[in-house]
């Protein structure tokens, strides 16, 4: 059994040591293949040389995630769609798989509120330019995230909303863009969840796909710890806990989602 751990960061600090150790660990619990999100400028570079150590295993996102919007967003900006465009002038297809992490956060501070607006905005556009998917953050925001996607609604070929923790009625809300589907990560394992309850609810498997945001969020037994892709492994157990099927079939549903999605395959 098989599957995809669709949104880790495996180029940050706290995999400098143990990278290959944690690869290998992967690859024994069944994760098949990592896609990696950039999350600013720096880290596309980081995120394109872990994905060159690991090809064909590890693949790159880019995009500038909304906490990392700043003042100096329009040079960011530049810089990052003049590496995105030289990926598609230089090779086809371009390593990279979507655009992301993008989106807005508006959960510790909304100084850059507008920012990240007009940033998420110009990132969708890319989407929409390239036929890329999308790899989207929301916290406190989904009211003006969605505002931002519904205008280009018709011309996106879909993507994940990472991280879903939300209640019912805002699973509901996402759900209404049929090409997306919802990152369920480690919060599903933590006792305090009502994912274990409202996902089966009203979000079928088929909109569904694995992820870990390691090194953070790891899943029980692992809470506290930093997380790794392994860990996967205990979100889709829990998810198959809840819907009340086999582990087999939870792989290969999101399996299949995944390959709708990014075009990739275990």
């Amino acid at each position: 059994m098989q599957f995809i751990d669709t949104h880790a960061h495996l180029d940050v600090e706290e995999f400098a040591e143990d990278l290959p150790e944690v690869i290998i660990r992967a690859k024994e619990a069944g994760v098949a293949k990592i896609f990696l999100p950039a999350v600013d400028l720096p880290s596309v570079s980081t995120v394109l040389q872990v994905c060159r150590d690991y090809p064909n295993y590890t693949f790159p996102m880019i995009g500038l995630q909304p906490e990392e919007v700043k003042g100096d967003y329009q040079e960011v900006l530049k810089k990052m769609k003049k590496i995105l465009d030289a990926s598609f002038a230089q090779s086809s297809p371009s390593p990279f798989i979507a655009i992301g992490e993008v989106g807005l956060d508006f959960y510790w501070s909304r100084e850059f509120e507008q920012e990240q607006l007009i940033v998420f905005e110009e990132m969708v556009k890319w989407a929409v330019e390239y036929q890329l998917p999308l790899m989207i953050h929301c916290r406190k925001a989904q009211n003006e995230l969605l505002h931002i996607l519904k205008k280009y609604k018709h011309d996106l070929v879909g993507g994940v909303f990472h991280c879903f923790t939300g209640n019912q009625n805002e699973a509901a809300e996402y759900l209404k863009f049929d090409k997306f589907v919802l990152g369920i990560g480690g919060v599903l394992t933590f006792k305090s969840s009502h994912l274990r309850e409202d996902l089966p609810a009203c979000v079928p498997l088929e909109r569904i796909v694995l992820e870990t945001d390691s090194p953070y969020m790891a899943p029980t037994p692992h809470r506290g710890k930093r997380n790794e892709s392994a860990f996967v492994a205990n979100v889709l157990r829990q998810l198959a806990a809840s819907y009340q099927v086999s582990e087999e079939i939870v792989a290969s549903i999101t399996n299949q989602n995944v390959a709708r999605i990014f075009g990739i395959s275990v």
